[in-house]
């Protein structure tokens, strides 16, 4: 079970609260979209879910209770966290970082099958499997970011501005691969996007957050109907 279930989460930096009481369920196999402005908190809810700052209140995935778990344990239960800025491994090759992914995991020939998985849905990382991370263009990081954290067979996978830097055909082609794994492998998924357009494309529920709470929840076509939804990140009004 994947079920991923926030209750009153509180979070922040030192003696700054950034969330204030966050509460979001998400059904296993789900895609959910968080939306709003910059310095709204959603960059913040991530690392609280992936255990990179203290937080307070219930998070559990599958009943498991995650609250207060450093991230290596995390990821032991099956947490993968793609960060704003992609987060790979610049000096290494394609090859290293995507066999970093699966640190936790034990059985070479599950790691090797694994690997033509990802191949599989991003060919162009095979080709380039001995060249250093730094050497790729900006859309391929991010394909080698998603790689990395899909080589954990993840239940749950965070995508923080997934798009961030990237050219339009390169960013839908990009979804469509998100959304194609989240079909096939029943991962559920929470993506914090600034095109809203494509997170509510391929979602089937988001939250809009605003000052750390949740102002507004439903349906991605609820959302995408919403008027002031609308108006404030998709240009156009109801």
């Amino acid at each position: 079970m994947s079920e991923l279930v926030v209750e009153d989460l509180v979070a922040g930096y030192g003696d700054a609260r950034v969330l204030h009481g966050v509460r979001l369920t998400v059904r296993e196999g789900e895609i959910c979209a968080i939306l709003g402005p910059n310095g709204a908190g959603k960059t913040t809810l991530l690392r609280a879910l992936s255990g990179m700052v203290k937080a307070r209140g219930t998070v559990r995935l599958g009943g498991a209770d995650l609250i207060g778990r450093p991230p290596d344990a995390l990821a032991r239960q099956g947490v993968a966290h793609v960060p704003e800025g992609r987060g790979t491994f610049m000096p290494l090759t394609v090859e290293e970082n995507l066999r970093l992914g699966a640190f936790v995991r034990r059985g070479k020939a599950e790691v090797e099958a694994d690997l033509e998985r990802i191949h599989a849905y991003f060919p162009a990382l095979k080709t380039r499997l001995k060249q250093t991370a730094g050497s790729l263009s900006g859309g391929e990081q991010q394909m080698l970011a998603i790689g990395r954290a899909l080589m954990l067979r993840p239940r749950l996978l965070l995508l923080d501005e997934p798009s961030l830097g990237l050219a339009p055909l390169v960013t839908r082609e990009l979804f469509r691969i998100v959304q194609a794994i989240n079909a096939e492998e029943r991962t559920t998924v929470v993506v914090v996007e600034q095109n809203a357009h494509l997170a509510l494309g391929i979602a089937q529920q988001a939250h809009v957050l605003e000052t750390g709470r949740i102002v507004l929840s439903g349906t991605a076509e609820e959302i995408r109907a919403d008027e002031q939804v609308a108006q404030s990140y998709l240009g156009y009004r109801v």
